[in-house]
């Protein structure tokens, strides 16, 4: 799963649609997988601008990066240092095996082989 998943995917949980605690989902016991990919600046500059860059700062801090600002930078496409670094984290970064959770109802989602698992037992699905 690569890590520019991460800021679309939220809780599945039905009671859960619409809490603020649904999204981002929480990100614990990851590893991780690093895939090169060509540098494409213009696609990150454009996925930029669909992204909720707190929920991008709050699950590179779950997986362990602490370098992104805690404010999106402006003329961020006038820094190519930043957005090489974005680049590795939203193209580059796998996330291999692990758990997200969310912070509302606590149901966890498993990644086993870079795949996430957003099914739900029934009692949970209604």
């Amino acid at each position: 799963m690569k890590f520019l998943t991460t800021n679309f995917v939220r809780c599945a949980v039905k009671s859960c649609d619409g809490t603020e605690g649904s999204f981002p989902l929480r990100y614990r016991e990851c590893q991780l997988q690093l895939e090169e990919q060509d540098f494409d600046p213009e696609f990150v500059i454009s996925m930029l601008e669909r992204l909720n860059w707190s929920a991008l700062v709050k699950v590179a801090n779950d997986l362990g990066n602490t370098s992104l600002p805690p404010q999106k930078p402006e003329h961020i496409e006038e820094n190519e240092i930043l957005l090489k670094d974005l680049h590795s984290l939203l193209l580059e970064t796998n996330i291999t095996e692990g758990q997200m959770v969310c912070n509302n109802c606590k149901h966890i989602y498993y990644i086993k082989n870079g795949i996430a698992s957003f099914l739900l037992p029934p009692h949970l699905a209604k």
